[in-house]
C-alpha cells in the first residue's frame, strides 16, 4: 500500500465550507478511484489553516497516472483548488512497520 501525503494550506476563515468540500471530494471523486483504499483528513492545531490530507493507494500509478492523469482529477480540483492558498505539497510513502 502507498500513502500519498498532502500538506494543504488554505485561505483564512474558509474551514467550514473547505471541510464540507474535501469530504465531498474524497466520497464522489477519490473514493471511485482505481486502487483507492481510503483516506483521513488532519487540521492543524498551531495554524488551524493547514491541513494533512492521507490518501491510501494500492500502487504508486494508481494515484499518479490512474487518477492524477484522468478527468476526476479535475473535477476533484474543481471541488477543492478554490480554497488553496498555494500549491499543496504532495509525497509518497511505503510502509516500513506499524502497530498492532
Amino acid at each position: 500500500m502507498i500513502l500519498e501525503l498532502a500538506d494543504i494550506r488554505i485561505h483564512p476563515g474558509q474551514n467550514a465550507a473547505f471541510e464540507e468540500a474535501i469530504q465531498r471530494g474524497l466520497k464522489t471523486v477519490i473514493h471511485e478511484a482505481k486502487g483507492f483504499q481510503g483516506y483521513k483528513v488532519n487540521r492543524g492545531i498551531e495554524n488551524a489553516e493547514r491541513y494533512v490530507l492521507q490518501v491510501f493507494w494500492d500502487t504508486l500509478e494508481d494515484h499518479t497516472v490512474g487518477f492524477r492523469q484522468s478527468p476526476a482529477f479535475a473535477e476533484w480540483r474543481a471541488i477543492v483548488g478554490p480554497f488553496f492558498a498555494g500549491a499543496p505539497s504532495v509525497e509518497h510513502f511505503e510502509l516500513v512497520a506499524k502497530s498492532a
